[in-house]
């Protein structure tokens, strides 16, 4: 395995300089940001597809830091019945998957999305529960109408240009939250759609990541590490749901925190250890968004707490047998 960084943690810094940093960390390989929500800071595909002069400047300057892009990553809402808003999202994820291709990287990384509840909706709808009956009905609309057909025909575009993997973060408030909503629009959609195995958004939804790890056995694409600690005071009050800015920390029923800070060498230990027993034998890219701490500081705290734990060497027959 290795360890690398959701490369729009340095947004603030030029493309090299970002380089720079993460090698100077020591760290092997970087997961880049080519629009929508993470931005496009550090990859703009429009920019880079439309001139061979700056592509082969953006390969060469990657190379010269000897690190690894672990993947394109353009999180968006391809769904959203907004849809000057939804065109807007599936372009740049076209154009990522076509960027992706140029530059031999053979995954990227998105949201599932999350349609609205009707032809004219205006606003995503976020199905979590079957009663009363409109919900499930409209659970089945979203479906059956939108998600399913919408990622067979991206599933064959990204094949076509030869991206293997579609990672998709399991994050509540789209369709796939789950291994088990994953698992559905893989079944749907074919294998090329897998996971950005993310632990942070299943802690708060009372997931056991180390057995969803096990559930999604040949289906994790891309791991991030990112911690979440649950306010027990909190949440044994209001439970888990909430929709308090992630800034009010001290009443939050659970915030984002750098690895090692929301859950101990034990959880992480297995996490890894479950990872290549089920034979990914990927990058760990942290993704920092830990608002007690400075980006540099939960960086590094990350880290040198992961360095530790990350099994780095292939695995070989056991000398004892």
């Amino acid at each position: 395995m290795k360890l690398g960084v959701f490369l729009v943690l340095f947004g603030g810094k030029k493309f090299e300089e970002a380089l720079e940093t993460a090698k100077g960390l020591g760290l092997e390989a970087v997961e880049i940001g080519s629009g929508n929500y993470p931005g496009n800071a550090h990859c703009n595909p429009d920019e880079l597809l439309a001139d061979d002069g700056k592509l082969k400047a953006f390969r060469k300057t990657v190379e010269k830091y000897e690190l690894e892009i672990s993947a394109l990553s353009c999180h968006g809402n391809p769904l959203h019945p907004d849809k000057n808003f939804a065109e807007a999202h599936r372009h740049a994820q076209r154009q990522t998957i076509l960027l992706a291709e140029k530059l031999g990287v053979r995954r990227i990384i998105t949201f599932s999305g999350c349609p609205g509840d009707s032809e004219n909706a205006k606003s995503p709808n976020w199905i979590t529960c079957p009663w009363p009956d409109d919900f499930s009905r409209t659970l089945a609309w979203q479906w059956e109408n939108c998600v399913i057909p919408y990622w067979k025909e991206e599933a064959k575009f990204a094949s076509k240009h030869n991206v293997k993997e579609i990672c998709l973060e399991m994050h509540p408030g789209f369709v796939v939250y789950n291994p088990e909503t994953l698992l559905k629009l893989r079944d749907a959609a074919g294998e090329i759609i897998g996971a950005n195995f993310d632990p942070s958004h299943l802690f708060w939804q009372g997931i056991d990541p180390v057995s969803a790890v096990r559930k999604l056995a040949g289906a994790i694409y891309h791991v991030h590490a990112k911690d979440t600690r649950i306010d027990r005071i909190n949440t044994s009050v209001n439970g888990v749901l909430d929709t308090k800015t992630y800034l009010d920390e001290i009443n939050r029923s659970w915030i984002f925190r750098t690895v090692g800070y929301g859950h101990g060498e034990e959880f992480w230990r297995d996490f890894v250890s479950n990872l290549r027993l089920i034979g990914y034998d990927g990058v760990l890219s942290i993704e920092h968004e830990d608002s007690l701490m400075s980006t540099d500081e939960g960086l590094k705290k990350a880290i040198s707490f992961l360095k530790g734990i990350l099994i780095s060497e292939p695995k070989l027959k056991a000398w004892w047998t």
